[in-house]
């Protein structure tokens, strides 16, 4: 076994450059043949003194030797890997090798038996690498037709594969692109149920590739979406719109979009973006778009919607945050439907006037409908006791804590050293009602004035409720739609489909490694979040068969069961003194095997790979 060093030509792109090569000399009758064993490609780049010693490391691990001195960590690094690839690459029993793809029958046909007498104590167990995530992605990826509709755009086989790597790493092991190609390196046999060598792929492959996706980003979308819809009979009938943001590490000070804003992960400490996602009631991704950070929500419904193949008369739902005047002004104009929460401050509820309907978790929620006097919009006023104990803890505390800071400046005003200006009394009053939270419109507060008219001499308050406000209607909101033949239930169960979107974020951001974002350019930030929304895709695709089968979970408790399954090489000393390696995949244990059998996948992926040395 040798390397050698090949100069090629690439007439059509008119370029000569060098290759490396694994070969080995075989004898065929009398005549000694040289074949290649492996292409090593053109960024090998080990000093060629030390290629005898990295081939002596092959032929020894092959051979199931342990090596006398230890190697280099880079030569023992290149031995394993290229070792692997020629055990992986070395066919299998005829009937194991279909077992190749990725999405088969969930009951593969029994192989022949193949016998060998063999030293156990020789055994050795070798790279271990994940399998069960790796095959639902790429079956996944298959139900939905990634792969030649990323040809039909001009992907290449390598980016088409670098695109699996880092749609199946996001759902895997969620994180940067960085931890993705470490993650495809040292953990996953995706390289080998793809046929790809992520071991010689160089992060920035990785990267110019989710530069490409984003320059895909309408059609990809689109032609997903497509696809969805054929594969469950989805009729697109209603539109969820919201959006979240995420925070980077770092200043990014290069990218544009970047920007200060109020962070819904608390981290006020860290430039943000927006990402804005417009869904069907499925929970399937019809358009996404990245936004500044500190974007006024309010602002970006119409662009979303512009470019979004909406049918007229498709119902929007979206929240108070969006639902402005002109916004909903629009949508008529548009001739779209809607329901929305109402952004108006004042409530009211009667329960004379009620209905009542329950909740998934089977909490009663009653509803008073009213009808606008031009009879074109309807308002729902809605009362939660879960809610109304919710606010009444919260405005308890606020109003203790402002009756305590009252109390506190009133005390102060018999002190030897307390504060008893009127001027800065007053100020310290106003201050007091700036933080609490709207709870200071409920109180009259008097400050009697000294006979010099320069002090205070007592401070007195009067709690008077205002009508309208969650003092006095605790637990109540109000939707406002256009719906106006439909009843109360029907309109407040449509609306908790917004509901599902706030899952969709939650899982973005916990389960898929949306946050943070590491990038400094507006570019690569925008290709982390696309990988994110395109991985959602297919672990929302995955759930969903699970749920026709009646077997609803979700993904984190889902990958949990998938990442137990590996691919390992075990390796034995035979009594005729060569070596067997067989490749092969663990035994789905039972859990994990329901769910192959509800996906109809094979419980073995990547099938049976024997070679002797």
């Amino acid at each position: 076994m040798f390397i050698r060093k090949t100069a090629t030509r690439n007439k059509s792109a008119n370029e000569s450059y060098v290759t490396f090569r694994l070969v080995a000399s075989q004898r065929t009758g009398k005549q000694v043949r040289q074949i290649t064993l492996l292409n090593l490609g053109r960024q090998f780049d080990l000093p060629q003194k030390d290629w005898p010693r990295l081939c002596a490391r092959i032929d020894a691990l092959l051979a199931g030797q342990a090596g006398m001195i230890p190697e280099p960590e880079a030569i023992e690094a290149l031995a394993q890997r290229y070792a692997a690839r020629l055990i992986a690459a070395h066919p299998g029993p005829a009937s194991t090798a279909a077992a190749t793809q990725p999405a088969l029958a969930a009951v593969p046909a029994v192989p022949d038996p193949v016998y060998a007498e063999v030293d156990i104590v020789s055994l050795q167990l070798t790279r271990p690498r994940s399998v069960g995530v790796e095959a639902a992605g790429l079956a996944a990826m298959d139900w939905l037709g990634i792969d030649p509709m990323l040809a039909g755009l001009g992907f290449n086989g390598v980016q088409r594969d670098a695109v699996a790597g880092l749609l199946i790493g996001r759902m895997a092991a969620p994180g940067s692109e960085l931890a993705t190609a470490r993650w495809l390196r040292e953990r996953s046999a995706l390289g080998e149920l793809l046929g790809a060598d992520f071991e010689a792929m160089p992060p920035m492959r990785l990267y110019r590739t989710s530069d490409l996706l984003v320059r895909h980003r309408d059609a990809i979308e689109d032609a997903l979406f497509s696809r969805i819809q054929d594969l469950f009979g989805l009729s697109v009938t209603v539109t969820l719109y919201d959006l979240t943001n995420t925070y980077f590490e770092g200043t990014a000070a290069e990218n544009t979009r970047a920007a200060r804003g109020r962070s819904k992960e608390k981290r006020a400490d860290c430039p943000l973006v927006t990402l804005g996602l417009v869904l069907d009631s499925s929970g399937f991704v019809r358009r996404s778009k990245m936004f500044a950070g500190n974007v006024a929500e309010s602002t970006t419904l119409a662009e979303m919607l512009k470019g979004l193949a909406a049918p007229k008369g498709a119902l929007i739902i979206m929240d108070a945050g969006i639902a402005t005047a002109a916004n909903i002004a629009w949508l008529k104009e548009q001739e779209y439907r809607y329901l929305v929460v109402s952004r108006e401050r004042g409530r009211q509820f009667d329960p004379d006037q009620a209905v009542e309907t329950l909740t998934a978790s089977s909490e009663t929620i009653r509803l008073q409908r009213v009808l606008s006097e031009d009879k074109q919009e309807v308002r729902l006023y809605c009362h939660s006791a879960g809610r109304e104990t919710k606010e009444t803890a919260i405005a308890a505390r606020l109003v203790t804590r402002f009756e305590t800071g009252l109390a506190t400046l009133a005390a102060g005003l018999s002190k030897p050293r307390g504060q008893k200006t009127l001027a800065a009394i007053q100020q310290r009053i106003g201050r007091l009602k700036e933080k609490s939270r709207g709870i200071g419109q409920h109180y009259e507060i008097v400050v009697t004035p000294d006979e010099t008219g320069k002090n205070a001499a007592a401070i007195t308050w009067t709690k008077t409720p205002v009508e309208g406000s969650m003092l006095t209607h605790p637990g109540v909101y109000c939707l406002r739609s256009s719906e106006t033949a439909w009843d109360a239930a029907t309109l407040w169960h449509t609306y908790t489909t917004l509901t599902d979107l706030e899952a969709v974020f939650r899982g973005l951001k916990s389960e898929l490694g949306l946050r943070p974002v590491f990038h400094h350019t507006e570019d690569r930030t925008e290709g982390h979040l696309f990988i994110t929304v395109l991985a959602y895709q297919l672990v929302q695709t995955i759930r969903r068969k699970l749920e026709l089968a009646g077997d609803p979970v979700s993904w984190t408790r889902l990958r949990e069961i998938l990442s137990v399954q590996q691919r390992v090489t075990a390796t034995f000393r035979q009594r005729d003194g060569r070596t067997l390696h067989v490749r092969k995949t663990t035994t789905a244990e039972p859990a994990l095997r329901r769910i192959y059998e509800a996906l109809g996948i094979d419980a073995s992926p990547g099938g049976v790979q024997k070679m002797t040395v």
